[in-house]
Protein backbone atom coordinates (compact mmCIF):
# COMPACT_ATOMS: atom_id res chain seq x y z
CA UNK A 1 0.00 0.00 0.00
CA UNK A 2 1.56 3.42 -0.79
CA UNK A 3 2.05 6.15 1.25
CA UNK A 4 -1.74 7.42 2.06
CA UNK A 5 -2.65 11.22 2.92
CA UNK A 6 -5.52 12.29 4.91
CA UNK A 7 -8.33 15.60 4.65
CA UNK A 8 -10.68 16.50 7.05
CA UNK A 9 -14.54 16.92 6.14
CA UNK A 10 -15.36 20.32 5.49
CA UNK A 11 -19.34 20.12 4.61
CA UNK A 12 -19.24 23.01 2.05
CA UNK A 13 -16.66 21.29 0.01
CA UNK A 14 -16.87 17.75 0.78
CA UNK A 15 -20.46 16.74 0.60
CA UNK A 16 -20.19 15.58 -2.68
CA UNK A 17 -16.91 14.04 -2.61
CA UNK A 18 -18.39 11.63 0.44
CA UNK A 19 -21.25 11.20 -1.44
CA UNK A 20 -19.33 9.64 -4.83
CA UNK A 21 -17.28 7.80 -2.63
CA UNK A 22 -19.99 5.82 -0.68
CA UNK A 23 -21.35 5.15 -4.07
CA UNK A 24 -18.15 3.79 -5.46
CA UNK A 25 -17.53 1.53 -2.46
CA UNK A 26 -21.40 0.56 -2.29
CA UNK A 27 -20.74 -0.79 -5.59
CA UNK A 28 -16.96 -2.86 -5.12
CA UNK A 29 -18.57 -4.41 -1.98
CA UNK A 30 -21.15 -6.09 -3.76
CA UNK A 31 -23.92 -3.92 -3.93
CA UNK A 32 -25.98 -5.73 -1.54
CA UNK A 33 -26.28 -3.42 1.38
CA UNK A 34 -24.61 -5.85 3.71
CA UNK A 35 -20.87 -4.82 3.26
CA UNK A 36 -21.16 -0.32 3.73
CA UNK A 37 -23.25 2.08 4.36
CA UNK A 38 -26.13 3.57 1.58
CA UNK A 39 -24.72 7.30 0.21
CA UNK A 40 -28.45 8.80 1.40
CA UNK A 41 -27.28 7.87 5.30
CA UNK A 42 -24.72 10.22 6.03
CA UNK A 43 -26.19 13.38 3.36
CA UNK A 44 -29.80 13.19 4.94
CA UNK A 45 -28.20 13.69 8.19
CA UNK A 46 -26.11 16.38 7.69
CA UNK A 47 -28.64 18.49 5.77
CA UNK A 48 -30.98 17.95 9.15
CA UNK A 49 -31.71 19.62 11.69
CA UNK A 50 -31.22 17.32 14.49
CA UNK A 51 -27.90 16.13 13.71
CA UNK A 52 -25.03 17.86 16.15
CA UNK A 53 -22.73 19.40 13.40
CA UNK A 54 -20.19 20.56 16.12
CA UNK A 55 -17.89 17.71 15.30
CA UNK A 56 -17.86 17.24 11.62
CA UNK A 57 -14.41 18.50 11.35
CA UNK A 58 -13.41 15.66 12.99
CA UNK A 59 -14.43 13.06 10.01
CA UNK A 60 -11.40 12.47 8.06
CA UNK A 61 -10.84 11.07 4.65
CA UNK A 62 -7.79 8.33 3.49
CA UNK A 63 -6.52 9.12 -0.28
CA UNK A 64 -4.53 7.21 -2.21
CA UNK A 65 -3.47 10.12 -4.44
CA UNK A 66 -6.78 11.66 -6.11
CA UNK A 67 -8.23 8.44 -4.96
CA UNK A 68 -10.40 8.44 -1.41
CA UNK A 69 -9.82 4.85 -0.13
CA UNK A 70 -11.20 5.72 3.64
CA UNK A 71 -14.12 7.71 5.51
CA UNK A 72 -14.71 7.64 9.42
CA UNK A 73 -17.65 9.81 10.19
CA UNK A 74 -20.91 10.17 12.65
CA UNK A 75 -24.62 10.41 11.58
CA UNK A 76 -26.27 10.62 15.52
CA UNK A 77 -25.72 10.51 18.18
CA UNK A 78 -21.51 12.05 17.86
CA UNK A 79 -20.45 9.16 19.70
CA UNK A 80 -21.87 6.41 17.41
CA UNK A 81 -19.24 6.30 14.62
CA UNK A 82 -19.22 4.81 11.11
CA UNK A 83 -16.39 3.61 8.73
CA UNK A 84 -16.26 3.42 4.72
CA UNK A 85 -13.31 1.41 3.87
CA UNK A 86 -12.26 0.77 -0.04
CA UNK A 87 -11.78 -3.05 -0.75
CA UNK A 88 -8.09 -3.05 -1.15
CA UNK A 89 -7.19 -1.42 2.02
CA UNK A 90 -7.85 -3.56 4.94
CA UNK A 91 -4.68 -2.82 6.37
CA UNK A 92 -6.05 0.97 6.94
CA UNK A 93 -8.40 -0.39 9.54
CA UNK A 94 -6.22 -0.39 12.07
CA UNK A 95 -5.16 3.39 11.87
CA UNK A 96 -8.76 4.09 11.14
CA UNK A 97 -9.87 2.81 14.63
CA UNK A 98 -7.20 3.89 16.34
CA UNK A 99 -8.12 7.91 14.96
CA UNK A 100 -11.34 7.43 16.32
CA UNK A 101 -10.84 6.26 19.58
CA UNK A 102 -8.16 8.88 19.81
CA UNK A 103 -9.97 11.89 18.86
CA UNK A 104 -13.26 11.82 18.77
CA UNK A 105 -15.46 12.67 21.67
CA UNK A 106 -16.04 10.08 24.44
CA UNK A 107 -19.09 11.79 26.26
CA UNK A 108 -19.21 9.48 29.82
CA UNK A 109 -17.93 6.57 27.90
CA UNK A 110 -20.93 6.51 25.27
CA UNK A 111 -18.76 6.38 22.38
CA UNK A 112 -19.77 2.75 20.26
CA UNK A 113 -18.40 1.77 16.52
CA UNK A 114 -21.19 0.83 14.08
CA UNK A 115 -20.42 -1.77 11.35
CA UNK A 116 -21.79 -3.56 8.73
CA UNK A 117 -21.50 -7.65 9.27
CA UNK A 118 -18.98 -7.88 6.38
CA UNK A 119 -16.73 -5.63 7.57
CA UNK A 120 -14.20 -7.94 8.99
CA UNK A 121 -10.89 -5.96 9.13
CA UNK A 122 -11.92 -3.67 10.57
CA UNK A 123 -13.91 -5.17 13.52
CA UNK A 124 -10.97 -7.22 14.12
CA UNK A 125 -9.17 -4.21 14.54
CA UNK A 126 -11.34 -2.84 17.38
CA UNK A 127 -11.44 -5.94 18.72
CA UNK A 128 -7.86 -5.82 19.44
CA UNK A 129 -8.56 -2.01 21.20
CA UNK A 130 -10.64 -4.07 23.62
CA UNK A 131 -13.94 -3.28 22.55
CA UNK A 132 -16.60 -5.71 22.59
CA UNK A 133 -20.34 -6.53 20.37
CA UNK A 134 -22.98 -5.22 22.83
CA UNK A 135 -26.14 -5.66 19.96
CA UNK A 136 -27.10 -6.01 16.83
CA UNK A 137 -29.54 -3.85 14.77
CA UNK A 138 -31.84 -5.15 12.48
CA UNK A 139 -32.77 -3.62 9.11
CA UNK A 140 -35.49 -5.00 6.75
CA UNK A 141 -34.95 -4.63 3.15
CA UNK A 142 -36.86 -6.02 -0.46
CA UNK A 143 -34.71 -8.07 -2.31
CA UNK A 144 -37.08 -6.68 -6.16
CA UNK A 145 -35.18 -9.66 -7.98
CA UNK A 146 -36.79 -12.11 -5.79
CA UNK A 147 -39.53 -10.38 -3.62
CA UNK A 148 -42.85 -7.92 -4.46
CA UNK A 149 -44.94 -6.00 -2.99
CA UNK A 150 -48.44 -5.31 -4.39
CA UNK A 151 -50.66 -3.38 -1.58
CA UNK A 152 -53.36 -1.22 -2.88
CA UNK A 153 -54.81 2.08 -1.51
CA UNK A 154 -57.91 1.91 0.47
CA UNK A 155 -61.01 3.64 -0.35
CA UNK A 156 -61.31 7.14 0.44
CA UNK A 157 -57.30 7.81 -0.36
CA UNK A 158 -55.05 8.97 -3.14
CA UNK A 159 -51.69 9.86 -4.26
CA UNK A 160 -50.82 13.53 -5.28
CA UNK A 161 -49.18 13.82 -8.38
CA UNK A 162 -45.48 15.13 -7.58
CA UNK A 163 -46.20 18.50 -9.71
CA UNK A 164 -49.26 19.08 -7.49
CA UNK A 165 -47.64 18.79 -3.68
CA UNK A 166 -48.21 21.66 -1.32
CA UNK A 167 -45.17 22.08 0.96
CA UNK A 168 -47.13 23.85 4.11
CA UNK A 169 -49.64 20.89 3.64
CA UNK A 170 -46.53 17.94 3.51
CA UNK A 171 -44.91 19.96 6.40
CA UNK A 172 -48.04 19.48 8.56
CA UNK A 173 -48.31 15.52 7.88
CA UNK A 174 -44.72 15.43 8.54
CA UNK A 175 -45.08 17.34 11.73
CA UNK A 176 -48.19 14.92 13.29
CA UNK A 177 -46.41 12.07 11.83
CA UNK A 178 -42.92 12.85 13.61
CA UNK A 179 -43.14 15.57 15.95
CA UNK A 180 -46.58 16.46 17.30
CA UNK A 181 -46.60 14.17 20.10
CA UNK A 182 -43.29 15.18 21.79
CA UNK A 183 -43.64 19.14 20.45
CA UNK A 184 -46.97 19.75 20.27
CA UNK A 185 -49.52 20.81 17.63
CA UNK A 186 -48.24 21.94 14.49
CA UNK A 187 -50.67 25.30 14.25
CA UNK A 188 -49.38 26.16 17.88
CA UNK A 189 -45.48 25.90 16.93
CA UNK A 190 -43.49 28.84 15.83
CA UNK A 191 -42.53 27.73 12.03
CA UNK A 192 -39.94 29.77 10.30
CA UNK A 193 -40.76 32.30 7.58
CA UNK A 194 -39.31 30.04 5.35
CA UNK A 195 -41.61 27.48 5.35
CA UNK A 196 -42.49 28.17 1.99
CA UNK A 197 -39.37 26.29 1.13
CA UNK A 198 -39.67 23.38 3.20
CA UNK A 199 -38.40 19.91 2.19
CA UNK A 200 -39.74 16.94 3.71
CA UNK A 201 -36.58 15.75 4.54
CA UNK A 202 -35.72 18.05 7.32
CA UNK A 203 -37.36 18.20 10.67
CA UNK A 204 -38.09 21.25 12.47
CA UNK A 205 -36.92 20.63 16.17
CA UNK A 206 -36.72 23.41 17.93
CA UNK A 207 -32.89 23.11 17.36
CA UNK A 208 -31.81 27.20 16.66
CA UNK A 209 -30.79 27.97 13.27
CA UNK A 210 -32.75 24.87 11.79
CA UNK A 211 -32.59 25.99 8.35
CA UNK A 212 -31.41 23.65 5.91
CA UNK A 213 -30.81 23.45 2.24
CA UNK A 214 -32.52 20.70 0.63
CA UNK A 215 -29.93 17.60 0.14
CA UNK A 216 -27.98 17.60 -3.15
CA UNK A 217 -28.35 14.19 -4.57
CA UNK A 218 -32.33 14.40 -3.25
CA UNK A 219 -35.26 12.70 -5.36
CA UNK A 220 -37.91 14.28 -4.95
CA UNK A 221 -39.84 13.42 -7.44
CA UNK A 222 -40.07 9.66 -6.49
CA UNK A 223 -41.71 10.55 -3.38
CA UNK A 224 -45.19 9.42 -2.58
CA UNK A 225 -47.59 11.53 -0.80
CA UNK A 226 -51.35 10.35 0.22
CA UNK A 227 -54.19 12.45 0.94
CA UNK A 228 -56.85 11.89 2.42
CA UNK A 229 -61.07 12.96 0.85
CA UNK A 230 -60.20 16.00 2.57
CA UNK A 231 -57.54 16.72 0.73
CA UNK A 232 -55.30 16.30 3.87
CA UNK A 233 -52.10 14.47 3.36
CA UNK A 234 -52.12 11.96 5.96
CA UNK A 235 -49.39 9.71 4.60
CA UNK A 236 -45.33 10.66 3.22
CA UNK A 237 -43.09 8.05 1.84
CA UNK A 238 -39.50 9.70 0.83
CA UNK A 239 -37.17 8.34 -1.66
CA UNK A 240 -33.75 8.24 -2.36
CA UNK A 241 -32.96 6.92 -5.92
CA UNK A 242 -29.39 5.98 -6.47
CA UNK A 243 -29.02 5.06 -10.19
CA UNK A 244 -25.20 3.38 -9.43
CA UNK A 245 -26.46 1.21 -7.08
CA UNK A 246 -29.81 0.18 -8.27
CA UNK A 247 -31.17 0.92 -5.16
CA UNK A 248 -33.82 2.43 -3.63
CA UNK A 249 -33.23 4.15 -0.21
CA UNK A 250 -36.73 5.11 1.99
CA UNK A 251 -36.38 7.96 3.85
CA UNK A 252 -38.67 8.82 5.71
CA UNK A 253 -41.84 7.44 5.97
CA UNK A 254 -44.47 8.63 8.42
CA UNK A 255 -48.20 8.30 8.78
CA UNK A 256 -50.55 10.47 10.69
CA UNK A 257 -51.20 8.15 13.99
CA UNK A 258 -55.27 8.72 13.56
CA UNK A 259 -54.20 6.93 9.99
CA UNK A 260 -52.43 4.16 11.05
CA UNK A 261 -53.03 0.51 10.17
CA UNK A 262 -54.98 1.25 7.34
CA UNK A 263 -52.48 0.30 4.59
CA UNK A 264 -51.46 3.28 3.99
CA UNK A 265 -47.65 2.77 4.36
CA UNK A 266 -47.63 -0.44 2.46
CA UNK A 267 -49.63 1.03 -0.61
CA UNK A 268 -46.97 4.18 -0.32
CA UNK A 269 -43.97 1.33 -0.62
CA UNK A 270 -45.67 -1.16 -2.83
CA UNK A 271 -46.10 1.98 -5.29
CA UNK A 272 -42.10 2.69 -4.66
CA UNK A 273 -41.40 -0.76 -5.71
CA UNK A 274 -43.51 -0.75 -8.94
CA UNK A 275 -41.54 2.08 -10.23
CA UNK A 276 -37.83 1.14 -9.17
CA UNK A 277 -38.23 -2.49 -10.23
CA UNK A 278 -39.64 -1.01 -13.69
CA UNK A 279 -36.19 1.04 -13.63
CA UNK A 280 -34.18 -2.22 -12.73
CA UNK A 281 -33.79 -1.38 -9.08
CA UNK A 282 -32.19 -4.42 -6.83
CA UNK A 283 -33.37 -3.43 -3.18
CA UNK A 284 -35.73 -1.54 -1.75
CA UNK A 285 -34.50 -0.48 2.03
CA UNK A 286 -36.91 0.14 5.27
CA UNK A 287 -36.32 0.11 8.92
CA UNK A 288 -35.81 -2.44 11.78
CA UNK A 289 -39.89 -2.75 12.75
CA UNK A 290 -41.51 -5.73 12.24
CA UNK A 291 -44.40 -4.01 10.02
CA UNK A 292 -41.59 -4.39 6.94
CA UNK A 293 -41.47 -7.99 7.42
CA UNK A 294 -44.96 -8.74 7.73
CA UNK A 295 -45.41 -6.88 4.56
CA UNK A 296 -43.31 -8.97 2.53
CA UNK A 297 -39.57 -7.55 3.04
CA UNK A 298 -37.43 -10.89 2.44
CA UNK A 299 -34.07 -9.50 3.48
CA UNK A 300 -32.79 -9.42 7.29
CA UNK A 301 -29.40 -6.53 7.36
CA UNK A 302 -27.68 -6.38 10.76
CA UNK A 303 -25.35 -3.41 12.16
CA UNK A 304 -23.10 -4.45 14.97
CA UNK A 305 -22.31 -2.19 17.88
CA UNK A 306 -19.04 -2.19 19.63
CA UNK A 307 -18.36 -0.59 23.16
CA UNK A 308 -15.41 -0.79 25.48
CA UNK A 309 -17.29 -2.98 28.54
Amino acid sequence: MSKLTTKQFQILTDINMAWDFMVEVYNEAGGKGTETTAAPFFEYAITSSWMNKDYLHLCRFWLDGDTIVGFVFYENPVTHLRFILRPGYEELAEEMIAYAIDVFPDMNQEKEFVFSEDQTALIEAVEKRGYKLTYKNLEYRLNMTSAALDYTLPNGFHFVEPDDVEPLKLARCCWKGFNEWELGPFENWDIPDHTTDWNPHKSYTGVENNAMAPPPHSTYEHAIVIANEEGEYVCYSGMWWISENKLAYMEPLCTIPEYQHRGLAAAALSQHYKKFKAMGGKYLTGGGNDFYRKIGYDTEVYTLVYKKV
